[in-house]
C-alpha cells in the first residue's frame, strides 16, 4: 500500500478520532488516504489553534491529540502549541509536511528545518525518510508521548515518501502499568508526616491528569489533613470540602500564603517546577516531599527533601494506610480556611457595571453545574478565577499556568464543547487574547457547536497594566482599539450580545447558556481594584491569630 495510507492505518490503530489543522499541497497524498479514513479531519483557520485544539483533546482525554500542517510556515506555526502542549503535559502529536527529499526541483522554497526546530520543545521529533518505518515512527511517537511526562511530538511525512509504497504492518498498541514506588521512601514519608506539627497537602496538575481524586479524598478525610492546590490543580479534590484552604494563585504574599509559611511540612502531589510556583523553599525552611511519576527537578526556589517516585495514585493510597489518622492540632490552617473564604468573596454580589471579575466569578459559578467547565485565556483575570472559581470536579477550569500563552481559551473550548456537548462549556477571555484566535469562531460554528464565548472588554492588555502599575511606572504602551465583536460575531454566523447592565448579562447568559449555537458576549470588566487588592490589600492583611 501507499505510506500515506499506511500512516492513516497507523494512527487509526493508535484511536485517534480527530486530526486538527490546515493541510498544504505537501499533504495531499495524506489527505486523499484521510478521506476514506474513520479519522475526522477538522479544519481551522489557523495552525497554531490547531495545536491548541490537539493539545486540549490529549489534557482532557489522556490520549495524543493530532494536529496537520503542511511545511515551512504552516509548521512553524505549531511552535507555540508545541510549548503549550510540553510545558503543560497535554500529550500531542504534530504531523508536517515536507517537499520531496530524494528529488526536488523547488531547491531550498518554503523549506525550513523543521525537525530540528521542535527538538527543544518536544519529546519526539523526527522525519520519515522511508515508508516502511511509519509504523514504528507512529508507535513511538505515542508512546512516548503519552507516558510520563506527557507532552508534545512531530512527525514529518515527506511529499514523495507519502507516495511510495510500502509493504509494512501497523504494531500492536501495547500499554504498560506504572511502576510503584519505592516501600522505604513511603515509610520515610509517612514518618515524617506523623512527626510534622503543621504538616499541609499541595494537589498540582500531575493529581490532575490522572484522575487521582479518590485516593487524594481517602487521604485527606482520613488523615484530617488541609489542603490547596496549584492553578492547574483545581478541582481533583471538590474545593467545596471543609478542609480546603484555597488554590495559591500568586506565587507568594497570597491570602493562604500565611498557612504555607506556618507548616513544617508540605506534602507536594503532582506538581513541578515548570507551573509557576505555589510557593517558594527557603534553605532550614518548611520542608517537602515530592509526590510524583517522576523524581524533582531542582533549582533554587524547590528542592524537596525526599521524593517518591511512582504512580501518583498507588503512593498516595499506600500512604494513607501508613500514615492513619493525624492527632496534630491544626485548627490554625482552619482559621486560615475562614480569612480566606471571607476575603475571596467579598465582591461576590458587587453589581456594579462594567462588572468586576470577582463578580463574574460567582454569575458563572451560580449558573454552571458541577461538570460543566470554563476555559480561560491568559490575562489577570485568570487570577481571581484561580482563586474564586470553586471547582467541584477536575478539569472544569481549563486554564494554562506553565506556558501561560494568550490564544488558546477558545480553542481550548471548542475541543472541551467537541468532547463533551452534554456539558456546558463557557470560554472567558481578554479582549487581546481573544483577537489573538478570534477567527475559530468560524471553525466552531461550522462545527455546529454549542458554546458560550465571553469576551472580557476593557481595550488593553490588562494583565501587564496592573503589572506595570505594581512596579509604579506610567500607563504607557497598553491601549487598543477593538472591532464591534457583537458585528464581528454575527459575520461568521453567531449571535453577538452587549449588555449594558448588570442585570442584562444574567439575562443574556441564561440564554446564551440554554440556546443553541455560538453566543460571543462582549461584556465591559471593571479591573479598578486590581492594584488594591492584589499588590496592596493581601500584603496588609496576612496576620491572624
Amino acid at each position: 500500500m501507499k505510506t500515506s495510507d499506511l500512516f492513516v492505518r497507523a494512527l487509526e490503530n493508535e484511536g485517534v478520532e480527530y486530526i486538527y489543522g490546515i493541510p498544504g499541497e505537501e499533504n495531499l497524498d495524506f489527505l486523499n488516504s484521510l478521506k476514506d479514513s474513520k479519522i475526522e479531519l477538522i479544519l481551522t483557520r489557523h495552525e497554531q489553534a490547531a495545536g491548541f485544539m490537539a493539545a486540549t483533546y490529549g489534557r482532557l482525554t489522556g490520549k495524543p491529540g493530532v494536529c496537520l500542517s503542511t511545511l515551512g510556515p504552516g509548521a512553524t506555526n505549531f511552535v507555540t502549541a508545541a510549548a503549550y502542549a510540553q510545558l503543560g503535559a497535554m500529550p500531542m502529536i504534530m504531523l508536517g509536511g515536507q517537499k520531496p527529499i530524494r528529488k526536488s526541483k523547488q531547491g531550498r522554497f518554503q523549506i525550513v528545518d523543521v525537525v530540528n526546530l521542535m527538538k527543544p520543545i518536544t519529546k519526539y521529533s523526527e522525519q520519515v525518510v522511508d515508508g516502511n518505518n511509519v509504523p514504528a515512527m507512529v508507535r513511538e511517537s505515542f508512546r512516548v508521548c503519552k507516558e510520563e511526562r506527557p507532552g508534545a511530538g512531530y512527525l514529518e511525512l515527506p511529499e514523495d515518501i507519502a507516495d511510495e509504497d510500502s509493504g509494512a504492518t501497523v504494531f500492536d498498541v501495547v500499554e504498560h502499568r506504572r511502576p510503584d514506588a519505592n516501600e522505604k521512601c513511603l515509610d520515610q514519608a509517612a514518618e515524617m508526616i506523623k512527626k510534622a506539627k503543621m504538616p499541609l497537602l499541595l494537589i498540582g496538575a500531575g493529581a490532575n491528569r490522572k484522575r487521582s481524586s479518590r485516593a487524594l479524598k481517602e487521604f485527606i478525610d482520613k488523615t484530617g489533613i488541609y489542603f490547596f492546590n496549584t492553578q492547574m490543580g483545581k478541582g481533583v479534590v471538590d474545593e467545596r470540602h471543609e478542609r480546603f484552604i484555597g488554590t495559591a494563585a500568586l506565587s507568594s504574599h497570597d491570602f493562604l500564603h500565611c498557612a504555607i509559611e506556618k507548616a513544617d511540612l508540605i506534602i507536594n502531589v503532582g506538581h513541578d517546577v515548570i507551573e509557576k510556583p505555589p510557593f517558594f523553599m527557603e534553605k532550614g525552611g518548611t520542608k517537602v516531599i515530592h509526590i510524583n511519576f517522576f523524581a524533582a527537578r531542582t533549582d533554587e526556589v524547590y528542592f524537596p527533601q525526599l521524593n517518591v517516585v511512582g504512580d501518583i495514585c498507588s503512593s498516595v493510597g499506600r500512604l494513607t494506610e501508613k500514615v492513619g489518622g493525624l492527632s496534630q492540632d491544626m485548627s490554625y490552617f482552619g482559621r486560615v480556611k475562614a480569612h480566606v473564604d471571607e476575603r475571596t468573596t467579598k465582591y461576590f454580589e458587587d453589581r456594579r457595571f462594567p462588572i468586576l471579575p470577582q463578580r463574574l466569578v460567582k454569575i458563572l459559578r451560580d449558573q454552571l453545574d458541577d461538570e460543566d467547565i470554563v476555559t480561560l485565556d491568559n490575562g489577570v483575570y485568570k487570577i481571581w478565577f484561580a482563586r474564586n472559581y470553586q471547582c467541584h470536579t477536575n478539569n472544569t477550569l481549563l486554564l494554562d499556568n506553565a506556558l501561560a500563552t494568550m490564544g488558546a481559551g477558545l480553542p481550548s473550548a471548542m475541543v472541551a464543547k467537541q468532547l463533551y456537548p452534554n456539558k456546558k462549556v463557557v470560554s472567558v477571555n481578554g479582549d487581546g487574547g481573544f483577537m489573538m484566535n478570534s477567527q475559530e469562531i468560524e471553525t466552531a460554528v461550522r462545527m455546529g457547536l454549542d458554546l458560550v464565548v465571553i469576551i472580557l472588554n476593557d481595550s488593553a492588555y490588562g494583565m501587564i497594566k496592573w503589572k506595570q502599575e505594581g512596579m509604579e511606572f506610567d500607563n504607557f504602551g497598553l491601549d487598543f482599539g477593538n472591532p464591534d465583536f457583537v458585528k464581528y460575531a454575527n459575520s461568521f454566523g453567531a449571535i453577538g450580545h452587549r449588555p449594558d447592565s448588570h442585570d442584562e448579562f444574567q439575562s443574556i447568559l441564561k440564554h446564551a447558556l440554554n440556546s443553541p449555537g455560538v453566543h460571543l458576549i462582549d461584556l465591559p470588566v471593571d479591573y479598578s481594584l486590581n492594584h488594591s487588592i492584589l499588590n496592596v490589600l493581601i500584603k496588609e492583611s496576612r496576620s491572624i491569630g
